[in-house]
């Protein structure tokens, strides 16, 4: 287990910041897949990004699914490290990797069959845009058994704690991409220029490449389980704490997807079928993701160290692990809000052409409204890896998919019932556009109430745990958050780990 790294002593910020920075990097890099994407097509036009937008909702609806093997993965592999349990270790990583590629395959063909009706149901009025997205989303199919299974893999570095071989391998595949993409996308030296085709043809070269790297790694270069081979029967007894950890985390996922889905289609019908809002929304998604990547970087991190702790009994370095990393990300969620604030003009303005102004000023407006909710978004981020290291991915799932819900009230309460109390945003927008901000304020305020509900959530449990004999910080403030009746009874928690595994051990 010399690849593998001990994560139960040690000094715990450096542990955190050494495991957070390459899944970091590694975020960035697959989110800049597609921000590089946004950025070439943005100077093809709007309604060419507008078609690329419906287009990755799919694609991360389909990721959303690979959480099942990919935090099943990350925890049932640093929890086992924990137990010094080597063959658990190897019997997560071999039925992680077997689950993804069953439901990756199956996916890109249900995307390839039905990409049609899909696109359809967004409602966007334009024929072209339509077109483009169809086509887009079925080149894409292509390379969705690689991207996803790449996704899994990761998944495997990380619950051993190394967490430097996915940015490596990762960085390959968008280096690939920055290079192809004005290529396909524009033309050049012969060959001709494709727009968003040539974009998805350039996405799914570089993913094929990341995944016959990441093979190549696993295979003969750094394996840390000593695992021959990766697929192969799925086994019952890893089947299910798999799912039990890593279903929740994909149904929450899936179901923000899902309803960000349904949100589009409520926003363009408030917009009354124009472009811009979706367009906006589109381009502001992949900056956001800026916080929302960095964020989730050290929850991942914080979910690998948690759970080697957990395996191992280490409350005391599991309370003090969230707390370190809660303040990180909470800096992160602060410098996000600033800058969404103060310089939104900027920051869109990288993505579009020089004549697009009536989309800048719409992005201006929407990075104004989702800067007041950084911090809260940075906060419930980082508490889900908390909740996924100890094996209870349900309390997140249950925060996260209720406040998607309310996303749906909220923007028809906002942009109609309480339109009149909403900010007019004269400087940027038209009177007759203040109602589409009342989505980018249902939002906002659904993660305001995520962040806060789920980190008093988590409090509850620490301060409740019979194992856990540290006080919270400031403990006398936190308690006041948490109601009298939840002080009186502990909380059990359980391994992640199914009864046939027990007996066997």
């Amino acid at each position: 287990m010399n690849q593998i790294k001990d994560l139960t002593s040690g000094n715990i910020f450096s542990q955190i910041i050494k495991l957070a920075i390459p899944i970091i990097a590694t975020s960035f890099v697959q989110m800049a897949y597609n921000m590089t994407d946004m950025a070439w097509l943005g100077h093809v036009g709007s309604s060419t990004v507008s078609a690329v937008g419906m287009a990755l909702y799919l694609v991360w609806f389909g990721s959303s699914l690979m959480f099942i093997p990919k935090i099943g993965a990350e925890v049932g592999i640093s929890q086992s490290i924990g137990r010094k349990n080597l063959k658990d270790a190897q019997a997560f990583a071999k039925n992680a990797f077997s689950i993804s590629v069953i439901i990756a395959c199956l996916f890109a063909l249900g995307i390839w069959i039905f990409a049609q009706p899909i696109i359809g149901a967004f409602n966007i009025q334009t024929a072209s845009v339509n077109a483009t997205a169809i086509n887009y989303l079925r080149i894409v199919a292509i390379g969705m058994p690689f991207a996803f299974c790449n996704i899994t893999m990761a998944g495997i570095y990380n619950g051993v704690g190394n967490t430097r071989i996915p940015f490596l391998v990762n960085a390959i595949g968008l280096v690939m991409n920055m290079i192809l993409d004005p290529i396909l996308i524009f033309g050049w030296a012969g060959i001709p220029g494709m727009g968003a085709n040539g974009a998805a043809i350039a996405t799914v070269s570089s993913q094929l490449t990341v995944f016959l790297i990441f093979v190549y790694y696993l295979h003969f270069r750094q394996n840390p389980l000593k695992v021959k081979n990766y697929l192969g029967k799925i086994q019952k007894q890893f089947f299910t704490p798999i799912l039990k950890v890593g279903g929740p985390v994909a149904l929450q996922s899936v179901c923000f997807a899902f309803f960000a889905m349904v949100l589009a289609r409520v926003m363009n019908d408030i917009a009354k079928g124009n472009e811009i809002p979706f367009s906006v929304q589109s381009i502001g998604a992949q900056i956001e993701a800026l916080s929302w990547m960095t964020a989730s970087g050290f929850s991942t991190a914080l979910g690998t160290f948690t759970g080697q702790n957990f395996g191992a009994k280490q409350w005391g370095r599991i309370q003090r692990g969230f707390f370190i990393t809660l303040g990180i990300a909470g800096f992160i969620g602060l410098i996000s809000t600033l800058l969404f604030f103060f310089a939104g003009k900027q920051i869109f303005g990288l993505f579009l052409a020089n004549n697009e102004t009536e989309v800048v000023h719409f992005g201006i407006v929407y990075l104004i409204i989702l800067s007041f909710s950084q911090i809260f978004m940075s906060i419930e981020i980082t508490t889900t890896g908390a909740f996924n290291g100890i094996g209870r991915a349900i309390p997140p799932a249950i925060v996260g998919i209720t406040g998607n819900i309310l996303r749906i009230p909220f923007a028809f309460l906002f942009s109609y019932t309480l339109i009149d109390y909403l900010p007019a945003f004269q400087e940027w927008i038209k009177a007759d556009s203040v109602s589409v901000t009342g989505v980018w304020w249902g939002i906002t305020l659904s993660s305001i109430l995520k962040g806060s509900l789920l980190f008093i959530w988590f409090l509850v449990l620490l301060y409740q745990h019979p194992e856990n004999e540290y006080p919270l910080p400031f403990q006398r403030f936190w308690i006041r958050l948490i109601p009298s009746r939840l002080r009186q009874s502990p909380i059990i928690i359980n391994p992640l780990e199914n009864e046939e595994i027990k007996k066997r051990a």
